[in-house]
């Protein structure tokens, strides 16, 4: 990328809300009756819903050009009266708690787009300090062993900037969760992805993930 341009700058807001369990259909719902209000303020990347792994969660990610493009977003939302009254006063009251992260796509991975309409995985790293210098040749290596199997779609891999450092989220595209299991089990016993993700893992300190289900409004379906 060119250091001199605009997206070097750009930079992906991931924003995660718990919601009240009583209180997913209604929050549901109301994502998908108003959200078009707060898309036509900046991109939304993708939202979803937490299958498994997670409970009563949703997950979405917004691109900013730059740190004063999310300033200016930001601004607007606030003084925007319809995204106030009907979204945002409404949606609150739902929700147990609110958290962002700020992270950068790694260099060598662009926004992906899935074949057709599926499920996605989204699996946390918590690597050790050092950033992708330290460890992007040997993590890259173990996508591309998982990307080659051919089972499952990359879409993105993010490293954060703001929240919890030195932190990797990786979301995967999947036709369906029994084609990842499948897949997974297929992958597991390929002897290229085994050492790749051997070599991988001598900087990784733990891992998580969700299965997450796209929303109405997500672009990422």
């Amino acid at each position: 990328k060119d250091y001199g341009g605009r997206e070097i700058l750009a930079f992906y807001e991931i924003r995660t809300y718990d919601i009240k369990p009583s209180k997913m259909k209604d929050f549901v719902e109301l994502v998908n009756k108003y959200f078009h209000l707060r898309t036509a303020h900046s991109e939304l990347v993708g939202f979803w819903s937490a299958e498994l792994g997670a409970m009563n969660k949703v997950v979405h990610i917004w691109k900013y050009e730059d740190f004063a493009h999310r300033t200016a977003v930001r601004h607007a939302l606030a003084n925007d009266k319809d995204w106030q009254g009907k979204f945002i006063s409404a949606a609150l009251p739902l929700m147990e708690k609110q958290h962002n992260e700020v992270a950068y796509l790694v260099p060598w991975c662009q926004i992906g787009k899935p074949p057709k309409e599926g499920v996605y995985e989204w699996v946390t790293f918590q690597m050790k300090p050092g950033g992708p210098a330290l460890w992007g040749e040997a993590f890259r290596a173990a996508i591309n062993a998982h990307i080659n199997t051919g089972y499952t779609k990359l879409i993105g891999v993010f490293h954060t900037e703001y929240g919890l450092l030195n932190t990797v989220h990786v979301i995967w595209w999947n036709e369906s969760p029994d084609h990842r299991a499948a897949g997974r089990h297929s992958a597991h016993e390929d002897a290229r992805v085994v050492a790749a993700v051997r070599d991988s893992v001598r900087f990784l300190e733990s891992q998580q993930n969700m299965l997450l289900m796209p929303l109405p409004c997500s672009p990422l379906k």
